[in-house]
């Protein structure tokens, strides 16, 4: 279905994320993008790779979207979900753009040479479109504006995994958990970073409640395919 990319031009506003016990993200973060079905509203989170990629979470997102400030409007043409060896679908994917974002907008980088997960007790910083307090039926809840917090990384419990059509083990991802932190509907595909770095893609997929640990998607398992996309298109 068509896929509409809202790029928020927010580089003199504050960029927040509505992700649960957040506050107002630091200036010069629009590598936070919105990406919407145009048939449903759709809205989930992507980043901004450069000014014709933006990596996601693959599955369907469910927060309908808000009004949005300064937004540059761009079509999608390609999507690359990434599927493993067996052909089963991973939880992640990009998107490639029908025309270019505009150059000022920042970017978020990937890690350069050798790729290394954050380890447990790492200090990583998440962010989300969703709602803002856990009472996600609440549309009085939901800000209008990007969110950010700091979570930590810590080990995937049995039961924090993807959607289960998704592959999913410990190769290819991580948790995050702190008390009042939590991931909610609309946060699915926006960013994990660690030091200035892409580190991961929140793929946690709450229906009726928030996400107490936030299940994300290792950018190191595919950064080589990342790299390889984008180089070939």
């Amino acid at each position: 279905f068509l896929l509409l990319l809202l790029l928020l031009l927010l580089l003199m506003l504050k960029l927040s994320q509505r992700i649960v016990g957040s506050l107002s993200c630091k200036k010069g973060r629009p590598y936070h993008v919105q990406v919407e079905s145009v048939q449903g509203g759709i809205v989930c989170g992507g980043s901004l790779l450069n000014t014709r990629w933006v990596l996601t979470a693959a599955h369907g997102c469910h927060s309908r979207m808000d009004r949005t400030v300064n937004e540059q409007q761009i079509q999608v043409t390609q999507q690359f979900p990434f599927k493993g060896e067996d052909e089963k679908p991973h939880d992640i994917m990009l998107i490639r753009l029908s025309q270019d974002a505009a150059p000022e907008l920042p970017i978020i980088k990937l890690p350069a040479g050798e790729c290394t997960r954050p380890g447990e007790g790492t200090e990583v910083q998440v962010g989300g479109w969703g709602a803002k307090k856990a009472d996600v039926t609440s549309e009085a809840k939901t800000p209008k504006s990007l969110r950010c917090a700091m979570t930590e990384i810590v080990s995937c419990g049995e039961n924090d995994k993807p959607d289960e059509k998704y592959h999913s083990d410990e190769t290819n991802t991580m948790c995050a958990f702190k008390p009042g932190v939590e991931a909610c509907l609309g946060d699915g595909g926006t960013a994990v970073v660690f030091e200035e770095f892409l580190r991961g893609v929140i793929v946690s997929k709450p229906v009726d409640e928030c996400a107490n640990t936030i299940v994300i998607m290792d950018i190191c398992y595919y950064k080589k395919w990342i790299d390889e996309t984008m180089r070939g298109k």
